[in-house]
């Protein structure tokens, strides 16, 4: 059996404007509830995230709750999520969830965006 670190180091950020907005503009989109998940393939060979968080989620310890929560979600995901994807997450306004939502939630939204690259490579 492999042992796999749960860590969350720099190179699995996206980080510049630039990593955004590719991943805005060429990437395929799924929703669920309070999120909505953008992906690309990427050739890293491991996923990486980015999170977007606006003021109307709520007051910043309200935001700064959730991003920790989704970066705790994806810390302990990332090797079961499929392929290797540069992820950014939006959220909507809510209440914040538990941890094992989040990683319900994300998996998903993984799993959606993961078939949609899929079939759009699948189609001429």
């Amino acid at each position: 059996m492999i042992e796999h670190r749960h860590t969350f180091p720099k190179s699995h950020r996206i980080r510049t404007r630039k990593e955004f907005s590719g991943v805005f503009q060429e990437g395929v989109r799924g929703s669920r509830g309070p999120l909505t998940l953008y992906g690309v393939p990427n050739t890293m060979g491991h996923p990486r995230l980015g999170l977007a968080v606006g003021r109307s989620v709520g007051m910043a310890v309200r935001r700064n709750r959730i991003k920790r929560l989704l970066r705790e979600s994806f810390r302990h995901l990332q090797h079961d999520l499929p392929g290797s994807y540069d992820l950014v997450i939006v959220v909507r306004p809510h209440e914040p969830l538990d941890g094992p939502r989040y990683r319900e939630l994300l998996m998903s939204l993984a799993r959606q965006v993961d078939a949609a690259w899929r079939n759009r490579k699948a189609t001429p």
